[in-house]
């Protein structure tokens, strides 16, 4: 049955001579695989260029029940992304956030509000040209809320620890060890507030940025199933 949905590239990876699997996150449909021919003719219907990690896409798919991988039938790019593709930054910034969306993003399940997150968010990066530091950041914590695992901010006082298992303050130290200490947990109050208006006001040195990353990656863990180490992020601490 054909559909005409839009789609976030994910990924693509090659399947054989002909084919790759692209990996894209619909906005009616959720996550899915569809088959992506390989081909450098003048003629092709499906330009495979077009599956860029985070290019936006119109796309007419072909759906069949109990079948994983579908077929694609007409792709066209929603919008140009000229500045990420040039802009070795915001480049990096692109290959954190989608191989960190492959790791969450796991479920086949409509969710226009995680979609439209995800292409406003792409937009920002595409449309800001300066005070990107903090661009990871902010969109890893405003994800949170619409997958479902918001962590609970309201009852913080100058004594809390932040309980990332529970995902919440506590006015105790946890038992466990995975938790803020009172110093960060101040940080993460003031940090509830992270906009991508406001972002560049939040000026963090690189040392504070891979710890506030770390505990970031660290809560996606515990409330996210299967969620497995990010290659890409590396490249990311070096320029961050």
């Amino acid at each position: 049955m054909l559909h005409k949905t839009q789609g976030v590239v994910l990924s693509a990876t090659k399947y054989n001579d002909r084919f790759s699997i692209a990996q894209v996150f619909t906005s009616d449909f959720g996550r899915m695989a569809y088959l992506l021919p390989i081909s450098k003719s003048k003629n092709r219907k499906i330009n495979s260029a077009l599956f860029f990690p985070l290019s936006v896409l119109d796309l007419e798919v072909e759906h069949f029940p109990l079948r994983q991988i579908h077929r694609l039938k007409d792709v066209q790019r929603q919008f140009p992304v000229y500045s990420i593709n040039v802009n070795a930054v915001k480049l990096s910034i692109t290959f954190f956030l989608s191989e960190f969306l492959s790791k969450v993003l796991q479920e086949t399940n409509e969710n226009s509000l995680i979609f439209n997150f995800i292409k406003n968010s792409i937009l920002t990066l595409e449309q800001k040209e300066k005070g990107l530091a903090n661009f990871h950041l902010t969109f890893m914590f405003n994800l949170a809320q619409f997958m479902g695992i918001t962590p609970n901010l309201d009852n913080y006082t100058n004594t809390s620890f932040f309980d990332l298992l529970n995902g919440e303050f506590s006015l105790v130290r946890p038992l466990h060890n995975h938790f803020l200490n009172q110093q960060q947990s101040f940080f993460l109050n003031e940090f509830k507030k992270i906009n991508y208006n406001n972002m560049h006001l939040f000026g963090l040195s690189q040392s504070d940025r891979n710890i506030v990353i770390n505990y970031m990656l660290d809560y996606y863990r515990m409330h996210v199933y299967d969620f497995s180490e990010i290659k890409s992020l590396e490249v990311l601490r070096e320029l961050y």
